[in-house]
């Protein structure tokens, strides 16, 4: 207990002056002490969405991982994913489990009905039906509503919402109403913020979320810092800027209370091809499943 007081009272302080070896001892000590969320990579090197997941695997990874989350957070309902909350619940932990949507309408289907068929067995706390999907500009808002409410309408009593960037909730207020919670993606990073200024920049958002919101329940679905890769404007990963963000970050979560998934659990390569080479680089873990501070 003496070492969680200790952390909290670092809250705020500036980091600048703290060698790698003091931050790295921060951090690990901020992650053995566990966090509230964190989303789950399931894909092993040479693996991407399209091939089957293995109970194996999945088992693996949550055996590493659950000492230091309460939650986890998974993205998709089919190809073996929806082994996930299933193998979570029986380790311990509670799930936010999502709906992968897309342009492919039959793959949709499946989705939508594999997070039903999850959530109705009881390996659901939190359901979410898609992700990014109007910033991607796969479906339409009418589309994107029709599911939500088919979701909320076969699962009453759990808590239903959609993840986007925070700004979203703000500029679709239909989509807003739908939701139970507003599921609220929040990436300093990718808007090039120096990490200086980064948590201040992330509360905002948070703020903006909570504004849309109007009152319901908002969470953090996805926040983190890459270690390695280009730099995007302001934004410089880095070794210490990882561990930066994440000790901001956790003690945050722990002072105020916020309800945060951090992004990732563990490297996975297969994310170059959207974000370039930074996309390999979120995990807490390696795409070796070793821990990288």
């Amino acid at each position: 207990m003496a070492a969680r007081y200790e952390i909290l009272s670092l809250a705020g302080q500036d980091l600048s002056g703290k060698s790698k070896e003091e931050l790295s001892e921060l951090y690990n000590e901020l992650l053995n002490e566990g966090m509230h969320g964190l989303c789950f990579s399931p894909y092993q090197e040479g693996q991407a969405p399209g091939d089957q997941l293995t109970a194996e695997q999945i088992k693996r990874r949550i055996d590493i991982i659950k000492p230091h989350t309460q939650w986890i957070r998974s993205f998709s309902c089919t190809e073996g994913n929806e082994l996930i909350p299933v193998i979570a619940k029986a380790n311990g932990l509670k799930t936010l489990v999502g709906a992968w949507l897309g342009t492919d309408d039959e793959i949709n289907q499946k989705e939508i009905a594999g997070v039903i068929e999850v959530a109705k067995a009881g390996h659901a706390d939190i359901v979410a039906v898609g992700n990014e999907v109007l910033y991607r500009k796969d479906l339409t808002e009418d589309e994107l509503l029709a599911f939500i409410y088919q979701v909320k309408e076969a699962l009453p009593g759990i808590p239903v919402g959609y993840v986007d960037a925070y700004y979203e909730f703000g500029f679709k207020p239909r989509i807003t109403e739908a939701c139970d919670v507003i599921l609220a993606n929040c990436y300093p990073y990718w808007e090039g913020c120096a990490l200086e200024y980064s948590l201040l920049y992330m509360k905002d958002m948070f703020r903006r979320a909570m504004m849309a919101g109007e009152g319901k329940r908002v969470i953090i679905t996805e926040t983190g810092w890459p270690d390695q890769g280009q730099v995007f404007h302001g934004a410089i990963p880095s070794h210490e800027n990882a561990m930066k963000y994440f000790i901001n970050t956790q003690l945050w979560s722990k002072q105020e209370d916020i309800e945060i998934f951090y992004f990732s659990s563990f490297d996975e390569s297969w994310k170059t091809g959207d974000e370039g080479d930074v996309g390999a680089f979120w995990g807490i873990w390696d795409k070796h499943e070793q821990p990288k501070f």
